[in-house]
């Protein structure tokens, strides 16, 4: 992949973020702050960008979205997915450090 194609890449990731961030705050605003773990701030910006606004910011070449995982543990119950005896309640105990990380954002 050339440096052209990952700029492409990561200006469609940016798109379908902004329109799946936007569709979300506006069905469900809480699950969204959530879900996309941002601010109450940040979901006012992006639910009042117009269209063209989206496609504007979008275009940038740095990728708007992070990954929130960045901790050893989490990633460990993830992984362990479909592995004996681990499947719901490993990924039931992910979701909720996940869930105290978002808390403690806030």
């Amino acid at each position: 992949m050339n440096a052209d194609q990952i700029l492409m890449e990561i200006r469609e990731t940016n798109l379908s973020y902004l329109m799946l961030a936007q569709s979300l705050i506006r069905a469900d605003r809480e699950q969204a702050l959530f879900r996309l773990g941002m601010s109450e701030e940040a979901a006012d910006m992006i639910s009042m960008l117009s269209p063209a606004q989206v496609l504007k910011i979008a275009s940038s070449n740095t990728l708007l979205c992070r990954m929130r995982v960045d901790d050893d543990l989490v990633w460990t119950l993830l992984t362990n997915h479909g592995k004996s005896g681990s499947s719901d309640v490993t990924r039931l105990h992910a979701n909720i450090l996940m869930a105290g990380r978002h808390q403690e954002a806030a």
